[in-house]
């Protein structure tokens, strides 16, 4: 057996260091409470360009009363929750975000991402989707191996290790829908902690199949995955299409909470096979569509990724690997259990295999004797077809409204910014302001995500973009008279700011989140929601989940991503940097008369063209 798994075993574990996954957890600091005072000093700045004279003054009045008062209390309640907690924040972000969201999960909370392996060695081709995906599921089989092995390398900035705490929720991991409050199951364990299921979940044509991805102690081969995936499709398409149960997913969370309880009350067994799509290792769901792929612009395929067939993919899973009919792949994730930079690991790191081997199997074709897929066949009856019918209306009636839009902007990337002494994301966060206040006439008050993962299960904190500097300099790019030298000033101006919110917020000094929890401490003792909350510059300026521009820099590798807007007048904003090129993927609601995301896009575009000629004008 040995000699099996070692010729099939990828030549990896030598290149790894002997540092374990999850080694640091326990020395990362606490998350720490930012005090009271600074926190409402920053709140007040990000109000400033949403507010009139007079307004600001009163919310500078409402500010004021709050840390004399109330606020006082509140924080040092907070700080004595901190002192009894690692991470004060984690079990309330988790509820507030995501667990105690009503909303259907899988358009408004789920992330998507389109994996690159298309610009290389698998573009869009008919005919190979089952032997590319075999080839796909042994690389994310043989992460999962290593992650179980905690030989994944640690994520530093530096020396400084990182929490990793949310890779453990990327395999076996799925949410449960409640009447009132949904809860997350992690089924994964490490080899020290134990066994860990090893079955793949994959859905094709509304119906469910399982297999295990281990067999005499090691993993399968891409030829014996390929002989699982040829033996479902096969079934798929000879036979009637199934009931679609994986719709159900999609719905708003407390229909599909009791749909789910009646569904067991219908058999016990439905129970059991819940269980096994809960804790599978991933889903892989089998699509019919073919997205229309070109070069510089992936958005059909993206807004495919974030908006398919419903029936293939289980929304509540942290991780559904897609397959399209033209062997292009994508993932659709729940974004309660981990952020989006758990998946980009992944991505990379299969990418990265995919490139060694020039995108085939350079292994054994032998295939062993292994158990066919077993499908789970669902007790149903009238009412849960109509359920899931149901289900899919809503669905696809809202699916059908997301406008996505994928561009790659090709004149310079990371290596021209970086030589112009400009950092990169705040390029980008700083090219949207300007493109959002040319197209709108007003400033678009901004969410960026700082990660906090310096501090034990740190997730993330806010960063709010549109500030005051970012704003003059918007205006100064829209006054004829004013000279390029004083654009260049404001503009450089707004990028320090920018940097230190960015540094601040990272290090455990933003202000959105203490906010946060001082409202659910005042919610918990029973007291009236302070003045602060309820002021109207609060939810003008993004408080509350009112961004209008929802954005978050995915990284500077190859691997783009995509969410829905956070409001219904607003945009959804993902870009990854490149040597030489940017990726942004912007989504909006076409029902909205307002918005437009090509428009933006462009605008976008035409902004980062600007920037850089602000940087190196003519007489230079």
């Amino acid at each position: 057996m040995f000699s099996y798994c070692d010729c099939i075993m990828e030549n990896q574990l030598a290149k790894l260091t002997e540092e374990r996954t999850f080694q640091y957890q326990d020395s990362l600091p606490s998350l720490p409470v930012p005090p009271l005072e600074e926190s409402l000093k920053k709140y007040l700045e990000s109000v400033k360009p949403f507010a009139t004279k007079e307004e600001y003054k009163k919310t500078e009045e409402i500010v004021q009363k709050f840390q004399n008062g109330i606020g006082k209390k509140l924080h040092q309640k907070l700080l004595e929750r901190a002192k009894g907690k690692r991470n004060w924040l984690e079990e309330w972000w988790l509820n507030v975000a995501y667990l105690d969201v009503r909303a259907p999960a899988q358009l408004n909370v789920n992330f998507g991402g389109l994996a690159p392996h298309i610009e290389h060695y698998w573009p869009p081709k008919e005919g190979v989707q089952l032997e590319r995906g075999s080839i796909n599921l042994w690389h994310n089989f043989n992460y999962w191996q290593l992650l179980r092995k905690e030989k994944v390398p640690v994520n530093k900035v530096g020396n400084t290790p990182l929490d990793m705490s949310q890779f453990r929720m990327l395999f076996s991991t799925c949410k449960i829908p409640g009447i009132n409050r949904d809860s997350i199951m992690n089924y994964f364990r490490t080899e020290s902690e134990g066994s860990s299921p090893t079955h793949v979940a994959v859905l094709c044509r509304g119906r469910i199949f399982v297999f295990d991805a281990v067999h005499d102690g090691c993993l399968i081969t891409p030829p014996e995955i390929l002989r699982q995936l040829t033996y479902i499709h096969k079934k798929c398409y000879s036979q009637p299409a199934g009931p679609g149960i994986a719709a159900l997913t999609s719905e708003e969370r407390t229909r599909w909470a009791k749909a789910r309880e009646y569904l067991i009350s219908l058999d016990p067994e439905n129970l059991t096979m819940l269980e096994k799509i809960q804790s599978s290792v991933l889903v892989y769901s089998i699509e019919d569509g073919c997205p229309h792929v070109t070069p510089e612009d992936y958005s059909q395929t993206i807004a495919m990724i974030l908006t398919g067939d419903p029936t293939v993919r289980w929304g509540d899973k942290s991780y559904n690997l897609i397959s399209f009919s033209n062997g292009v792949f994508g993932c659709n994730c729940d974004h309660a259990p981990y952020d989006a930079m758990v998946m980009v690991n992944i991505s990379h790191y299969v990418d990265e295999k995919i490139l060694e081997n020039e995108g085939r199997w350079k292994g054994p074709e032998k295939v062993r004797d292994i158990p066919p897929p077993e499908e789970l066949v669902f007790t149903v009856d009238e009412k849960i077809l109509n359920d899931i019918n149901q289900a899919k209306i809503q669905y696809l009636k809202q699916s059908s409204d997301l406008q996505v839009v994928a561009h790659y902007f090709t004149s310079f990337g990371k290596k021209l910014t970086k030589k112009m002494m400009l950092h990169p994301d705040t390029f980008i966060q700083l090219a949207l302001q300007l493109a959002y206040y040319r197209l709108h006439g007003r400033p678009g008050c901004c969410y960026e995500t700082a990660m906090t993962r310096y501090f034990y299960h740190g997730r993330t904190e806010t960063v709010r973009p549109c500030t005051v500097e970012a704003v003059r300099w918007c205006q100064s790019m829209q006054d004829p008279s004013a000279s390029l030298l004083e654009r260049q000033q404001k503009m450089l101006q707004a990028f320090a700011k920018h940097n230190k919110m960015m540094k601040d917020c990272s290090t455990g000094k933003g202000f959105d989140r203490h906010l946060l929890g001082l409202s659910l401490i005042a919610k918990e003792e029973g007291l009236p929601v302070p003045e602060l909350l309820t002021d109207p510059l609060f939810s003008r300026s993004g408080g509350g989940g009112n961004f209008v521009l929802s954005t978050s820099l995915i990284g500077y590798l190859t691997v783009q991503g995509a969410v829905a807007p956070m409001v219904h007048n607003g945009y959804g904003f993902f870009y990854s940097i490149r040597d030489d090129r940017l990726a942004v993927c912007c989504s909006a609601w076409k029902s909205c008369p307002e918005t437009d995301a090509e428009k933006l896009v462009q605008q976008v575009f035409h902004a980062f063209r600007d920037i850089m000629q602000l940087m190196t004008p003519p007489h230079l």
